[in-house]
């Protein structure tokens, strides 16, 4: 990004900035503060409107072709110094802005999940309990055999509902992930469950100066499952399939994919779109994960880079970094 020409008016100074080929009114710092990235600053999103309401890009619906950028879980509570933080995600937000930013003029659309909790669900501490009445410790493992050998029992609702879908999950095998007890995180309603700041400020500058409506994904209500994916829970009860985020993706001709937790919610996001359309490798093949923008909880490194490794060879989804990326 460099500015490439001045005007000058009678009241102010116009800097025009080329990103893209196109010449843009507002730099990237004008937007973003990144040594507030993380620090839950207030985001005056009226002057960000104001800004993005001088830019002249056309409309999305124009776009040729339609590029959609999928955002996991950018929230606050998923950022360091968040209650369930990923270590990497202050640069991963900075990147990923960055990526948005360079490409303005060719991003069509921004999806954004939302992890959504309440206190009351299978996987936060006050499920369960030891026969002492304590609580699990966040990032305890939960099994079959534990219950059987009464190390831990569900407290809240029916219990063979809770014990049911701990059978699931095993019987799953390597398809699904163990019941680990998070932190309480993302609780609705609260300032860990919104997106960060810095990141709301790009994808609404976003979503005005290309005249995009971004569309917000809620995941995660259901008390008696965990839902890292967008497309359904990992014990599908209700057969819940989140069939519009489906729909919206098929009429995309680039996918690109961002967010957090690259070991969890992200993976399981691609894992979800990649086989509900196994047989449609002209979707699949759309879909590029951008490695430099997603970090893993630590501890699933491996996990993450074996099932990573599986969409490339499965599905034929794409690697790529964001700075070599420009529409």
């Amino acid at each position: 990004m460099e500015a490439n020409s001045s005007q000058m008016t009678s009241k102010k100074t116009i800097i025009n900035f080329s990103v893209g080929g196109i010449c843009m009114n507002t730099n990237y710092e004008q937007i973003v503060n990144v040594t507030d990235i993380g620090q839950r600053s207030k985001a005056d999103m009226n002057a960000i409107f104001a800004l993005a309401e001088q830019e002249r890009f056309s409309a999305a619906v124009d776009d040729s072709p339609r590029r959609l950028l999928l955002c996991i879980d950018v929230q606050n509570d998923f950022i360091e110094g968040g209650a369930l933080a990923v270590p990497g995600s202050i640069g991963d937000v900075e990147r990923i802005t960055r990526f948005i930013y360079n490409n303005m003029a060719g991003l069509s659309r921004i999806m954004c999940s939302l992890d959504t909790h309440f206190a009351q669900q299978i996987f936060h501490p006050c499920w369960w309990a030891n026969t002492a009445g304590d609580h699990p410790a966040p990032y305890t493992v939960i099994t079959c055999d534990d219950v059987a050998k009464n190390i831990w029992r569900p407290v809240i609702e029916n219990p063979l509902e809770s014990i049911n879908y701990l059978k699931e999950l095993e019987k799953a095998g390597s398809g699904k992930k163990k019941l680990c007890i998070w932190p309480y995180h993302c609780i609705s309603g609260t300032d860990g469950a919104t997106l960060e700041n810095e990141f709301a400020k790009m994808v609404y500058f976003h979503s005005v100066a290309r005249k995009s409506r971004t569309s917000m994904i809620p995941k995660g209500t259901d008390a008696l499952s965990e839902m890292y994916g967008i497309i359904k829970p990992e014990y599908d009860r209700k057969n819940f399939i989140n069939t519009p985020v489906l729909t919206a993706i098929e009429k995309f001709n680039e996918i690109y994919v961002v967010g957090e937790a690259a070991s969890h919610c992200l993976m399981e996001s691609v894992r979800q779109i990649a086989e509900y359309f196994k047989d449609r490798p002209d979707i699949t093949q759309k879909i590029t994960i951008l490695e430099d923008c997603t970090s893993p909880i630590p501890g699933y490194e491996a996990d993450t880079a074996a099932a990573f490794d599986s969409f490339k060879k499965s599905y034929g989804i794409k690697f790529a970094k964001s700075t070599d990326i420009q529409f």
